[in-house]
């Protein structure tokens, strides 16, 4: 078996790890340990658990001292626009972590949303790994580098932050005293990479549709038409 040569994946992330067995279970996928039990490898799944928190605090610390006339709402939804796994997926995907992953041959297989996660997940499981062997202030260096400086002007320009469906039902409520609802239109795709087309409405009034690989998502992109629709967008 071939495995990754993962003294190439330290030169392109500009990192040089002490304990190279934390480096290799961070790109270790479950499956993979499943499927070749003999080899003696752990999955990363402690690993990802302790990168998540150490994540959260990084950008946390970041955008407290930075947007220091955001009220915590605010704060709050740019950080969960930071560390989804949409935007830790994207990260990795530009980092060349596809080439590196340890998976069984079925997971190897899967795209979309499914291999999305397994992106996000490994990028939170390499922020434990690093944490681990080089202690806080190597982990902040790499997501500020990584993470924070490349995606937040991205997030703050198009407003990724905004949660479209809470605004447009409560300016809905205050304009015409009308809870939106939304219907699903159309689904499609096999189940590890399923597409949603929705359809919101204002009583029997179809206002806008939206599509996603999520029925929440396909939600967010209808609710942002809808406020584009109505002319809703500066209340």
């Amino acid at each position: 078996m071939n495995l990754p040569d993962f003294n190439q994946l330290e030169e392109k992330l500009n990192l040089a790890f002490k304990n190279k067995d934390l480096l290799t279970q961070a790109f270790c996928h479950k499956s993979f340990v499943n499927e070749h039990p003999n080899l003696g490898f752990t999955h990363n799944e402690r690993l990802e658990f302790l990168g998540d928190a150490v994540l959260e605090l990084i950008v946390t610390e970041y955008l407290y001292n930075h947007f220091k006339d955001k009220p915590e709402g605010e704060l709050t939804a740019l950080r969960s626009a930071l560390v989804k796994a949409q935007t830790l997926a994207k990260v990795a995907e530009r980092l060349g972590f596809n080439g590196f992953l340890l998976l069984s041959k079925g997971e190897s297989k899967a795209q979309g949303k499914a291999r999305r996660y397994i992106l996000a997940n490994t990028f939170e499981a390499l922020i434990g790994a690093l944490y681990l062997d080089q202690g806080f202030r190597k982990a902040k260096k790499f997501v500020l580098e990584n993470l924070i400086k490349p995606e937040l002007p991205v997030i703050l320009e198009q407003k990724l932050f905004l949660d479209f469906k809470s605004k447009f039902q409560e300016v809905a409520q205050e304009k015409v005293g009308i809870t939106p609802t939304y219907q699903v239109l159309k689904e499609w795709g096999p189940d590890h990479a399923k597409n949603f087309r929705v359809a919101v409405y204002l009583g029997k009034e179809k206002i806008a549709e939206g599509e996603g690989t999520s029925k929440q998502e396909a939600e967010e992109k209808a609710a942002q038409k809808a406020l584009e629709v109505k002319g809703w967008n500066d209340f």
